[in-house]
């Protein structure tokens, strides 16, 4: 029973969440073209550099998946990883939303010779960008500036909590090391304790790693909005907590492949009071596409360096 309702409740938010996004793009449907027709040379210049930013966060974040490999003390190929990053990021817009983490488990197991290390490394990098999300939101303070009830805040504060002691190494550990016993034989039991892999200290630097990603992604969403109209420096925090919030809904919410329609309208609602609702619609839509075409490009080079250059 659970099988037939799971699958239908992921296609029901992915519907209601689409349903709301046309129905928003076609109430302004007149000014977002009013907006895109009004783009100069100048911000078209702009919209390029959001798109050179964002193709450079994707890369980034790639070399931070290959820093969470290392803190199980694997001695892997930064530069075979990263590109097989890039080229799986667009598995993620296929139906499941899984299919990119499948293909990373593989190539990752390739790498460092262990599956349970593999499948902790792909598991453990949306915890940390959720992790990475929940700061950012906290330190933009988007729901101070709208006055929201403490207990969100409380909650927020709660759920970082939790995510960040679930990646604690006493936490953790046990749970890889578990799975690597599933693996091994009995007959290796002598060698065991040799074998297992751990993480030896708190991954630190791979959550600084991912608040540098969506810093990156901030950035070329903030400079697709400034392309279509004025932004206030003022407003930058703010902007930044929103989009992390955003991101980070469209990353948690199930049945939508690469946060598809939920970062639209978590964006849309949170800053209509504050950014013109024509200029918010206009950068959202914008910046989608610039993100797939910051994937596409990414994965386009990261296959001429695996089969060209290799």
């Amino acid at each position: 029973m659970k099988k037939k309702i799971i699958p239908f409740l992921k296609y029901l938010i992915l519907g209601i969440t689409l349903f709301f996004l046309f129905k928003t793009l076609a109430s302004n449907w007149d000014k977002i073209t009013l907006e895109i027709g009004q783009i100069s040379n100048a911000e078209q210049i702009i919209l390029a550099i959001a798109t050179g930013v964002t193709l450079l966060a994707h890369t980034w974040s790639g070399l931070v998946w290959t820093w969470i490999i290392k803190e199980f003390d694997q001695r892997t190929d930064s530069s075979g990883l990263i590109p097989v990053y890039l080229h799986t990021n667009l598995a993620k817009y296929l139906p499941g939303n899984v299919w990119h983490y499948i293909l990373r488990v593989n190539a990752a197991t390739k790498a460092c010779g262990s599956t349970a290390v593999a499948a902790l490394s792909v598991i453990l990098e949306p915890l940390l960008m959720a992790a990475a999300a929940l700061i950012t939101v906290l330190v933009g303070g988007i729901f101070v500036a709208y006055n929201t009830s403490a207990w969100i805040v409380i909650a927020q504060v709660f759920a970082l909590a939790v995510v960040l002691c679930g990646i604690h190494p006493w936490i953790l550990n046990p749970v890889v090391i578990f799975l690597q016993r599933l693996k091994i034989k009995k007959n290796q039991s002598g060698s065991m304790s040799s074998m297992l892999k751990s993480i030896r200290r708190y991954p630190l630097l791979p959550l600084l790693g991912e608040i540098g990603f969506l810093g990156l992604r901030s950035i070329g969403f903030i400079l697709t909005l400034y392309a279509i109209g004025p932004v206030d420096l003022n407003q930058l925090p703010l902007l930044v907590g929103a989009f992390s919030f955003s991101w980070l809904l469209g990353l948690v919410t199930p049945g939508a492949p690469g946060g598809l329609g939920i970062f639209e309208v978590t964006a849309i609602a949170i800053l209509q009071y504050t950014i013109p609702e024509a200029q918010i619609v206009t950068a959202t839509v914008l910046y989608r596409i610039i993100s797939i075409i910051a994937e596409s490009v990414a994965a386009g080079l990261s296959w001429l360096d695996r089969y060209l250059f290799a």
